[in-house]
């Protein structure tokens, strides 16, 4: 069946706040999936009844929030995105990927043991540093640098490292973090970090600073985690006090 392309109407709000509004609609109805492409822009702005500039601008609204891809070449165009993983938090990565259907997994760049620094006191005088880039369905969706009480957990370097972390410290640690603190601000990917997540260098990612407790209150994980924002956002839930 043929895609319906509604034109747009006068009156109805703006022009490229319609478009974006049926292709919304098309994608939560399943008339668009993940991957499909849309009609080339001369195609797709006559159907609209509006011109190249005025669906250009809607499809970068769009592009900025991670409901299409746009790609150059000869096999380029306009593509419906995968959806956003949608993480509550961002310890246990691999537990809420699973909880979403996804295989969860990780590529380990580094992973050392080293003298512990002035600003990681409380972790102890040896540490763990691990650079790892987390997988979600094999793609790359974060890059995690991390540093880890080598005193809470003994030889953590001889384990495999491409699964949960979390699972390992819960299996053979002292204790596993059980409370984080996270500060999340948006920043740009430099060269290095866009080729480890593979996007594009100056592309939107969430950097999360995190450091993680144990049921003791004892430190054992400080984390400088870089999540790619067109396919990752972070959603909250919270108790609406009174006035």
């Amino acid at each position: 069946m043929a895609l319906r392309i509604p034109p747009v109407k006068p009156g109805r709000g703006p022009a490229h706040a319609q478009i974006e509004s049926w292709l919304d609609d098309a994608v939560t109805a399943g008339k668009l999936g993940p991957g499909d492409r849309l009609p080339p822009e001369r195609e797709l702005a006559d159907r609209l009844g509006v011109s190249r500039m005025t669906l250009r601008h809607a499809l970068a609204s769009l592009e900025r929030r991670g409901l299409v891809v746009r790609r150059v070449g000869r096999d380029g165009g306009t593509f419906v995105a995968e959806p956003r993983i949608e993480l509550t938090g961002l310890a246990g990565l691999s537990d809420q990927l699973r909880a979403q259907g996804r295989a969860a997994g990780a590529r380990v760049l580094s992973a050392v043991e080293r003298d512990g620094t002035p600003a990681e006191a409380g972790l102890g005088d040896l540490v763990y540093e691990l650079v790892r880039v987390r997988l979600a369905d094999g793609e790359p969706v974060a890059l995690e640098r991390g540093v880890y009480s080598a005193d809470a957990y003994p030889g953590l370097l001889d384990e495999r490292l491409d699964g949960s972390l979390y699972e390992l410290f819960r299996t053979r640690g002292d204790e596993a973090p059980s409370r984080a603190v996270e500060r999340l601000e948006p920043a740009l990917a430099d060269a290095g970090d866009a080729a480890a997540l593979g996007i594009e260098p100056g592309s939107p990612v969430l950097l999360v600073e995190r450091e993680g407790y144990g049921e003791s209150g004892r430190l054992l994980e400080r984390s400088r985690d870089l999540f790619r924002g067109d396919r990752t956002r972070v959603v909250w839930e919270s108790a609406i006090l009174g006035p």
